[in-house]
């Protein structure tokens, strides 16, 4: 019990604030949490954020004729829209409706390799 109150005394003998304003441990504390906040904003909350927007404006360009590909891994081509509902042909005379959120992003551009 001796050791836990000399460990809990600061330099110099004296308990509690030791020459500084009162209130200033509070402000040591509050740092780390901080700067962990600006962290985790920089590096996980901003990028979702942008993704989400980009996401969000590629639903509302959304047109008859595009080519998608659903997040279940459908690939299809754009014959409706509707407010909430896209309609997909995956293939001829086949239509499937989905989700309008559900539409993950547009098929990639088959590589055109010219080497010989």
């Amino acid at each position: 019990m001796v050791l836990a109150y000399a460990m809990a005394m600061q330099p110099g003998g004296a308990g509690g604030a030791a020459g500084g304003a009162p209130g200033g441990g509070m402000m040591g504390a509050l740092l780390p949490l901080l700067l962990m906040f600006l962290v985790f904003y920089i590096l996980l909350i901003r990028p979702q954020q942008k993704r989400t927007k980009q996401h969000r404006d590629f639903l509302n360009a959304l047109k008859k004729g595009d080519e998608v590909i659903t997040s279940g891994g459908l690939h299809g081509k754009v014959t409706g829209i509707t407010e909430n509902v896209v309609t997909l042909e995956v293939a001829d005379k086949v239509r499937i409706k989905v989700q309008r959120g559900n539409i993950s992003g547009t098929k990639p551009k088959p590589a055109t390799d010219k080497s010989p």
